[in-house]
């Protein structure tokens, strides 16, 4: 087997877990009998591991040196956490067992870039293609999990082992994550070269700059009116009383465009400046929000909104990368991913899922959330209109 078969299929797997978690999580709880308010302050429990957990198992992963190690020890303990859901019931198990999942989880994927990265060279191309099988594995598994959940609607499996979504549920996952598990481990160890640490420079000042403090808030803002997609998405289509598959396909169109944008970035970087690629992207995240809370019924209409994907995470995502690379110098971009990825995704993705799940109201207040979110992600594109134009550096410190 080669290294390449070998690394994508860790990222298919690993991408394969979020394909099923991401949609289907809300399903998952709703069907243990969670009101939308317990939804929202679990979501925020799990979202708010990712806070912390990526820079621990950074900071664990530098002193070590042991990457793939940390990627074993990521794996088995998430197969394990996720695997004890099929027994538990209660608010407070549920909620524990989901954040131990979600902070070894988060261990891998920092890792296996890493990993991945120093394997191939650091070859774009040849690292898109690894990566592709991630988008492959959140596709596979979206559209399987939306045939389950359409199964279970339809069919009295109650004298079976397995007899609703909430245990399919589970035993997709724990068979999805033996399977990253066991793909790690026949990824061979890499010898690694011992470099010369580079004097760390204190980033506080970049941090304080007008134009970084514009640029997270904004983003901070883009991720909180994600709550009511990644927390309620899949339960709002299937209260609408779409088949399961196409509650598959309506997540993975997002997915596929999200692909898209990836492969062909560069050409909008070179066409667009950074400050226009980011206000284009917020203002598309709120007219797809805004299409969403009020015409979530049109299924041509709500898979137009799945191809605006492209510009909320995937264009936003890139141009942030390039924000990030050009904004702090080569010694401190470790420290500025992980502010950016702690702060953006951690502080916003939590505050974003309570905040749905308080609006939400088991699905009566389903329009209001999203229309809120609208309004949060057009201030964030208002906000980003002020952003001051990039200061280059006479001689950056390399």
């Amino acid at each position: 087997m080669s290294l390449f078969t070998r690394l994508s299929t860790s990222y298919f797997f690993y991408f394969a877990i979020l394909g099923l978690i991401s949609p289907y999580l809300s399903v998952f709880l709703d069907g243990k009998g969670f009101n939308s308010v317990e939804l929202g302050e679990i979501f925020a429990i799990l979202t708010a591991t990712k806070i912390v957990a990526p820079s621990l198992w950074a900071i664990l992963a530098d002193k070590t040196g042991q990457k793939l190690l940390i990627i074993r020890l990521g794996a088995l303990p998430a197969l394990l956490s996720f695997i004890v859901l099929f027994w538990l019931n209660s608010y407070w198990p549920i909620s524990f067992c989901l954040a131990l999942f979600s902070l070894f989880w988060t261990a891998i994927l920092p890792q296996l870039e890493v990993f991945t990265l120093t394997s191939v060279r650091h070859s774009s191309k040849i690292y898109a293609r690894i990566r592709l099988w991630g988008s492959l594995g959140f596709v596979a598994l979206a559209v399987f999990a939306g045939q389950v959940m359409e199964y279970y609607t339809q069919v009295d499996a109650s004298n079976s082992i397995i007899s609703s979504f909430t245990d399919a549920f589970v035993l997709m996952g724990g068979v999805i994550l033996l399977c990253l598990l066991l793909s790690t481990m026949v990824i061979k160890p890499q010898r690694m070269v011992n470099k010369v640490q580079q004097q760390a420079l204190a980033i506080t000042g970049k941090l304080l700059e007008p134009r970084f403090v514009i640029f997270f808030i904004s983003g901070v803002l883009l991720q909180i009116s994600f709550g009511p997609y990644y927390g309620f998405f899949a339960l709002f289509l299937r209260d609408l009383a779409y088949p399961g598959f196409a509650v598959g396909l309506l997540i993975s169109l997002g997915v596929v465009a999200e692909i898209l944008v990836f492969i062909f970035a560069s050409n909008f970087f070179k066409a667009f400046s950074l400050k226009t690629i980011l206000i284009f992207s917020l203002a598309a995240t709120a007219l797809r929000w805004f299409l969403v809370a009020l015409y979530a019924d049109s299924i041509w209409l709500l898979a137009f909104t799945q191809l605006l994907h492209a510009a909320s995470f995937a264009l936003f995502h890139s141009a942030s990368m390039v924000f990030i690379s050009e904004h702090f110098t080569r010694c401190q971009q470790s420290r500025g991913q992980a502010v950016y990825l702690g702060g953006v995704y951690g502080v916003g993705g939590a505050i974003g899922a309570y905040v749905a799940g308080v609006l939400w109201l088991d699905g009566l207040g389903a329009s209001t959330a999203f229309l809120t979110a609208s309004g949060t992600v057009l201030f964030a594109a208002l906000l980003m209109w002020f952003m001051p134009a990039q200061v280059k550096q006479k001689s950056p410190v390399k």
